[in-house]
C-alpha cells in the first residue's frame, strides 16, 4: 500500500491537491483581506464589525445550499477534470471583480466597494459549490480503496494549510498587493487544474433538474434515508457551523477582547487551520487507513472541554492600554499568549481528528457514480446549517453577547456533534 504521502508524487492526486491548495489559498486570502479591512479601516463598532463578518459567511454559504445538488448531478454526469477546468477558468474572473472592489474601498468609495466585495463572496460561494463535491468524489475514482481515507487527510491538510497561508499572508500585506495577488493565483490555479487527469461518468447519464429547490430536496431525500449517511452529514454539519461561529467571532475578538491588530486576528485564524491540519493527519495515523468514526466523540468532547477554557482565558485576558492595540510581537511576548494560542491549537486539532473521518464515509458508504451527489447532499445541509449558525451570531450579538460568552454556544453544539458522533459509531459496528 503507497504511504498516503507517497500519493503526492502521482499524477493521478497531484494535480487535483495543487489546484485545491491554490483554490483554498486564493479564497481565503480574498476573504481574511476583505474582513481585515472591513474590521480594521471600514468600521468601527464591535457589534457592525461582528455584523459584517456574519454576512459575509452567510453569503458565501448561499450558493451552497441553492446550487450544490445541481453540481452533484452534473460532477456525475460529465467529466469531473473538464468541470475543473471551467470552474478556475471562472475564479480569474471572480477575482478580478472583487480586487477591483477592494482597491475601489480603499480609495474612499466604500458603498460601491463593499457591495462589490460582498459580491464576489457571492460568487465565490457558487466557484466552490461546483469544485466542492468533485475534490472528495474524484478521489474513489483515481485512488484505490484503502487509499481514500489517506488521500481524503491529505485534501483536508492541505486545504488548512493553504487556508493557513492565505490568511497569514493576507494580514501582512496590503490591501493593494492583496488585490494583485488573487488575480495571479487563480491563474495558476487554472494551469495546475489542466493537469488533473480525465474522470468521467461512472454511470448513465443522468437527467438533470434545473430546479434548484426541487433538485435539492430530491437530493437530500435521496441520501439521509442512509442511517450512517444521516448521521455523518448531521455531524459534519455541526462541525461546520462550529467553525462558522469561531471564524464570525475571531476578528472582532481579536480587537474588542484581546486588544490586538489585524496580524494577530490573522494569527489565530492560522492556527486553527494548522491545528485542523494536524488533527488530520494524527487521525489518519490513529486509525491506520481504516475508516471509523469510533474516536469522533472523544476528539469533539476535547474540543468543547478546549473551547470552554479559550473562553475563560480571554475573560481574564490582560488588554493594552485604552485606544491602543497590541501588535504582533507584543501580543506573542504577553504572558498569556502562548497558553491562549495554545488553547486555540488544541480546539483545532480536536476538530481536526473529528472531522476527517466523517468525510471518507460520504465517498466509501455508496457506489462511485453517486459520490457526487452524495458530497453535495452534504454540502446543501452543512451551507444550511452555518447559515443558521451566522445569522444566530447575528441575533445573539445583537442582545449584547460579546465573543467571549459565545464560545460558550460553540462548547454546547460540541455536545451534540459528539451525541451524534457516538450513534454514527454504533451504527456502523
Amino acid at each position: 500500500m503507497i504511504n498516503a504521502l507517497g500519493l503526492l508524487k502521482e499524477r493521478r492526486f497531484l494535480p487535483l491537491f495543487v489546484t485545491q491548495f491554490l483554490g483554498a489559498f486564493n479564497d481565503n486570502l480574498f476573504k481574511t483581506a476583505m474582513v481585515l479591512f472591513a474590521t480594521y479601516q471600514v468600521f468601527n463598532d464591535p457589534a457592525v464589525e461582528s455584523n459584517f463578518n456574519a454576512l459575509a459567511t452567510g453569503l458565501s454559504l448561499i450558493p451552497f445550499f441553492l446550487l450544490s445538488a445541481l453540481s452533484g448531478q452534473l460532477a456525475d454526469s460529465y467529466d469531473k477534470a473538464r468541470i475543473i477546468r471551467l470552474v478556475k477558468l471562472a475564479e480569474i474572473f471572480i477575482m478580478m471583480f472583487g480586487a477591483a472592489g477592494l482597491l475601489i474601498a480603499k480609495h474612499g468609495h466604500t458603498t460601491p466597494g463593499v457591495v462589490m466585495m460582498l459580491g464576489s463572496v457571492l460568487l465565490l460561494g457558487v466557484h466552490s459549490t461546483f469544485f466542492g463535491p468533485i475534490k472528495y468524489a474524484i478521489l474513489p475514482q483515481h485512488l484505490d480503496d484503502d487509499q481514500v481515507l489517506g488521500g481524503t487527510g491529505l485534501v483536508e491538510a492541505g486545504t488548512y494549510l493553504s487556508i493557513l497561508l492565505g490568511t497569514v499572508v493576507a494580514g501582512w500585506i496590503s490591501v493593494e498587493a492583496a488585490a494583485g495577488l488573487v488575480i495571479i493565483v487563480a491563474c495558476v490555479g487554472l494551469l495546475a487544474g489542466r493537469q488533473v487527469p480525465p474522470a468521467p461518468r461512472m454511470g448513465p447519464m443522468l437527467a438533470i433538474n434545473w430546479n434548484p429547490f426541487t433538485a435539492s430536496w430530491h437530493l437530500i431525500r435521496q441520501t439521509m434515508h442512509i442511517k450512517r449517511l444521516f448521521l455523518a452529514i448531521c455531524a459534519i454539519s455541526f462541525f461546520w457551523t462550529i467553525g462558522a461561529v469561531l471564524i464570525v467571532v475571531f476578528p472582532p475578538l481579536a480587537k474588542n477582547v484581546l486588544t490586538a491588530d489585524e496580524r494577530v486576528a490573522s494569527l489565530m485564524i492560522a492556527i486553527f487551520s494548522v491545528g485542523v491540519a494536524i488533527g488530520s493527519i494524527i487521525i489518519n495515523s490513529m486509525l491506520k487507513s481504516h475508516i471509523s468514526a469510533k474516536h469522533a466523540p472523544a476528539s469533539v468532547i476535547g474540543m468543547a472541554v478546549c473551547v470552554v477554557a479559550f473562553s475563560i482565558e480571554a475573560r481574564f485576558w490582560q488588554p493594552a492600554a485604552p485606544g491602543m492595540l497590541y501588535g504582533i510581537w507584543d501580543f506573542i511576548s504577553h504572558p498569556q499568549s502562548l497558553i491562549v494560542l495554545g488553547t486555540l491549537m488544541a480546539i483545532a486539532i480536536t476538530g481536526g481528528m473529528f472531522v476527517v473521518p466523517l468525510y471518507a464515509f460520504l465517498t466509501t458508504t455508496v457506489t462511485k457514480d453517486q459520490t457526487a451527489r452524495t458530497v453535495a447532499a452534504n454540502n446543501v445541509v452543512n451551507a444550511g446549517a452555518m447559515t443558521i449558525g451566522a445569522l444566530a451570531v447575528i441575533a445573539i450579538t445583537a442582545m449584547g453577547v460579546g465573543p467571549a460568552d459565545m464560545l460558550l454556544l460553540v462548547a454546547a453544539m460540541c455536545l451534540v456533534a459528539a451525541w451524534i458522533a457516538r450513534a454514527l459509531h454504533r451504527a456502523c459496528d
